[in-house]
């Protein structure tokens, strides 16, 4: 199985380099277009997909900055309704995004499996409403079976200004296991950040061709790499690229 297993993963990664490539290059094209107006790129993940990939990252952008809010309401005993959760409004998210650096001109990428959920919907649609543009990294095969929770019906690859398809299969899941009754491996995680990764390639290429290259981290543990840490930061916060 771990051959089969590469291959499909090969597989999947192969495809998105073909079919996707066109939609890479103009996120990358986006997001190189804001950053050298001295904007921000934003991470917003409703699952396990970029944050942590991409934020403090050696060898990634220090403008790539996460979001993320969250509403927590803590008055339960033991007559809690199990089903009762607090879900995000369009007030929260409108509160949310005005607390944060969010600006016009900045990028968002909003990474949802199925971008079916309420907040990742709404959070595209209101930051499109200030001026931000709105990049999805959806699995569309995926989000095309499930139902929306929003009002308008519908799902992120719906509603983005770009969209980057991870072409994850219907239940992410790679490989099914003689005697097992269910498919294991999702492979969401690895295709999408293969997919932000080339992103950023061809961004940094853009950028530096134009002779204006973004900052980007130094490992830490590299010789010198924690040295260098405070100064790439403040290198940031004087080309704000």
């Amino acid at each position: 199985m771990i051959d089969s297993y590469f291959d499909a993963l090969i597989a999947q990664i192969e495809e998105i380099r073909r079919e996707e490539s066109g939609s890479i290059a103009k996120a990358a094209t986006a997001c190189a277009s804001s950053l050298a107006s001295q904007g921000v790129i934003h991470l917003y993940d409703t699952g396990h997909m970029i944050t942590k990939e991409f934020s403090d990252r050696a060898g990634g952008l220090v403008g790539f900055t996460p979001f993320s809010f969250n509403m927590n309401v803590q008055s339960f005993n033991l007559r809690e309704d199990r089903q009762l959760r607090a879900k995000p409004g369009s007030d929260v998210v409108a509160l949310a995004l005005k607390r944060s650096s969010i600006r016009p001109g900045d990028v968002l990428i909003v990474g949802s499996v199925s971008g079916r959920a309420f907040d990742s919907v709404e959070v595209a649609l209101q930051a499109q409403a200030m001026g931000v543009t709105v990049i999805a990294l959806t699995g569309v095969q995926q989000a095309s079976l499930a139902e929306s929770e929003h009002p308008t019906k519908k799902r992120l690859f719906e509603v983005a200004d770009i969209v980057l398809d991870t072409h994850v299969v219907a239940g992410d899941a790679l490989m099914a296991i003689p005697g097992m009754d269910r498919k294991v491996c999702p492979s969401s995680g690895i295709s999408a950040a293969s997919t932000l990764w080339a992103m950023t390639a061809e961004m940094c290429a853009q950028m530096a061709a134009a002779g204006n290259p973004p900052t980007v981290f130094m490992s830490a543990n590299l010789p010198g790499g924690m040295d260098e840490l405070p100064r790439t930061r403040e290198l940031y916060k004087k080309k704000k690229i």
